[in-house]
């Protein structure tokens, strides 16, 4: 194999572009200097980069590119660290499957090709251009983001943005003339500052933006790890051109202001894409805007790394090889009930199956699945969705909520005549899943021959690992609240730098969970009392509660004993 100097000199003489006089002299340079030929070649004018990169391409077969008006991708830039890029004269193009195309000036540097190749996990292709239009796409490029940042800084006052909620003066009344117009909120301050809104949102893990309106500013909170937080206030006079811009970026109405408006749009980001759903609310000082963020990433991960315990994980992987019947979800607001369902979906989601859900709104959209969007101001409600959808033949159907008796009596139908159906219900516990259902209607032979599992849901904070305090906790105390005696750590949270003084990182799914036997059917057809199926699910079928799966979490050092006790409050 010839090496990277035999092979710019093979070109070289081949092309008649240079004399063997010319090329012993560069050859003595080069060892002198210690410089790469090429560039002793260049810098002594015996070959221009332009003949040069040209006898590249046609002796390599390698296209070349010109980067003046090229259009760059700053998330494919970011593929490459901007050291590296320096180091090797290069930077992405961009990318179509794992092939990363890049700029190189020295296509022959075999080196750089594998360190960029082992660094990305691409195979990498190469297209020739000139240095100097390399080095100039790096310095524009990897300080763009730089340089967009301090023109937001330079007109709208940021302070420290990594420390927002020690600076909630972010804007300067008088630096931007607004008068609400939609010509003003597309000028690049307004633009940039929500950019920045949602780019610390999606930094600190945040599940929801919550923009409000109040009398005198627009108050900006986060939401992480179940948790409102302060984020930052914005003078009044920035509001409407914020909205605006929302409203732009959503695809809703910018002349209403008088009803709810719903919305949604994408972001993409280090690789992830982020939808955001977004809900408009009038209210007495403006529009309130609740952005809320769903990562598609974490439907993909499937059931085995939801981080579920060993019970409730055995039940779903039951319950979801069944050909037919209803799995009920339970839980407030905010519980993790729709990622769960749809990271079920996700792994019924194959060639082989129809899977149709009817939602209100669609949260995840999600390839391979026909969603349909529940319009009551048309008349398509569950009920009625659910009709069509059975026309379909669907094999799988996800119903976003079973909502009154006639979605309930179709939804249990659909169980009983081949389809796996899944679904929620607001309740407290996976067992008053029957009553309700009862109590909206359906005969008690119907939920005992359809339902196979019940469970109830909910998110325990998992206490930071980096500033977490052990504590004792009173042997009486812990006899108190049902918590078995063992060697047990307890911790307490603290809060550091890295939970952003909160003293939990992420969350956790705490789930009690139920697979319905003949005898709990027996049970239901009897009218048997919650406390007597529960009572005998505990007893014969060994099911945890609630508070038995997050005293377990306790145990595994996941959370805190007090975080498990406010979570199951209702036991």
């Amino acid at each position: 194999m010839h090496s990277l100097r035999e092979n710019i000199i093979e070109i070289l003489l081949k092309s008649n572009h240079i004399t063997k006089e010319q090329l012993d002299r560069a050859l003595s340079l080069q060892k002198e200097k210690e410089m790469p030929l090429r560039k002793v070649l260049i810098d002594e004018g015996i070959i221009t980069e332009e003949i040069l990169l040209s006898l590249f391409s046609e002796q390599l077969y390698l296209p070349s590119l010109r980067l003046a008006k090229f259009r760059f991708d700053t998330e494919i830039v970011n593929l490459i660290p901007e050291q590296m890029a320096k180091l090797y004269n290069t930077i992405p193009l961009s990318k179509i499957g794992n092939t990363l195309t890049v700029a190189m000036s020295d296509p022959l540097n075999i080196f750089a090709l594998d360190d960029l190749g082992n660094f990305t996990g691409s195979k990498i292709d190469i297209v020739v251009s000139p240095e100097d239009e390399i080095n100039r796409a790096i310095d524009s490029q990897y300080r763009k983001e730089v340089k967009e940042m301090q023109s937001v800084l330079d007109e709208v006052t940021l302070g420290h943005v990594g420390d927002l909620e020690k600076n909630l003066e972010l804007v300067k009344a008088d630096a931007i003339e607004l008068s609400g117009t939609l010509q003003d909120s597309q000028k690049a301050p307004i633009v940039q500052l929500v950019d920045i809104i949602l780019a610390q949102a999606l930094k600190r893990r945040a599940s929801d933006i919550h923009i409000e309106p109040e009398i005198d500013c627009l108050r900006i909170r986060y939401r992480v790890d179940g948790s409102l937080h302060d984020i930052l206030k914005v003078p009044k006079i920035n509001q409407n051109a914020i909205l605006a811009r929302l409203k732009i970026i959503s695809n809703l109405d910018i002349t209403e202001n008088r009803i709810p408006q719903d919305g949604r749009f994408k972001v993409r980001t280090e690789g992830r894409e982020i939808d955001f759903r977004v809900s408009s609310l009038p209210t007495t000082f403006g529009q309130k805007f609740v952005l809320r963020a769903l990562d598609k990433g974490n439907l993909s991960i499937g059931l085995d790394k939801l981080g579920f315990s060993e019970q409730p994980d055995t039940n779903f992987k039951k319950a979801v090889a069944k050909p037919f019947g209803m799995m009920l979800v339970t839980g407030p607001t905010g519980s993790g009930k729709s990622t769960t369902l749809y990271s079920v979906l996700n792994q019924l989601n194959t060639p082989e199956k129809n899977i149709i859900t009817i939602e209100d709104p669609v949260e995840y959209q999600v390839d391979g699945i026909t969603q349909m969007q529940v319009k009551p101001d048309i008349g398509l409600d569950f009920a009625s969705g659910l009709r069509s959808i059975l026309r379909q033949s669907p094999d799988v159907i996800m119903i976003g909520e079973i909502r009154d008796a006639e979605t309930a009596d179709i939804a249990i139908k659909a169980a009983l005549t081949g389809q796996l159906v899944l679904s929620t219900l607001h309740t407290n516990d996976a067992i008053s899943s029957i009553t309700r259902l009862i109590d909206m209607g359906v005969e008690p032979f119907l939920v005992a021959s359809s339902v196979i599992m019940l469970c109830a849901q909910r998110l325990a904070r998992k206490i930071c690992l980096k500033c977490r305090k052990p504590i004792e906790v009173p042997e009486d105390f812990l006899k108190q609240i049902g918590f078995s005696s063992g060697k047990t750590t307890f911790y307490a949270a603290q809060g550091c730098k890295y939970c952003n003084n909160t003293g939990f990182y992420g969350r956790v799914a705490v789930l009690e969970t139920l697979l319905i036997d003949d005898n709990i059917r027996e049970m239901i057809i009897r009218r048997n009392s919650l406390d007597e199926i529960k009572a005998y699910a505990i007893k014969k079928l060994g099911m945890k509660t609630l508070r038995d799966d997050a005293f377990l979490k306790v145990r595994e050092e996941q959370t805190t004993l007090d975080e498990a006790i406010r979570i199951t409050t209702e036991e």
